[in-house]
């Protein structure tokens, strides 16, 4: 299991659309990150859009990453949610800034 942290930038004028999208995420969509191994996945927002992810990959942070590269669901929603962030070229999934974990405790 590896704990990951990473971060996007969310447009202003877009964020409460896209907190609104997250009260209802597709089902289809939360059976995908679970077969691909995301665990624990939480999101935090910042008023100024700052997004944090957090999720406890089963393998690794690539391994999760590339196992939803191959849902179809996955592929829709990161179309969908691309309208929502700022500076990025392609899938949103695919601009995640990973972050170092340097210090956890039980």
């Amino acid at each position: 299991m590896q704990r990951v942290g990473f971060l996007l930038q969310v447009k202003k004028d877009k964020i409460d659309e896209y907190k609104r999208h997250h009260e209802a995420v597709w089902d289809e969509m939360l059976a995908a990150l679970r077969r691909t191994g995301w665990r624990n996945y939480s999101l935090f927002l910042r008023d100024d859009g700052l997004l944090f992810g957090y999720f406890e990959a089963e393998e690794s942070f690539q391994a999760s990453l590339d196992g939803m590269a191959q849902e179809e669901i996955n592929q829709k929603w990161q179309a969908f949610m691309s309208p929502y962030f700022e500076s990025i070229s392609g899938r949103p999934d695919e601009n995640m800034l990973q972050l170092e974990e340097i210090f956890h405790t039980d």
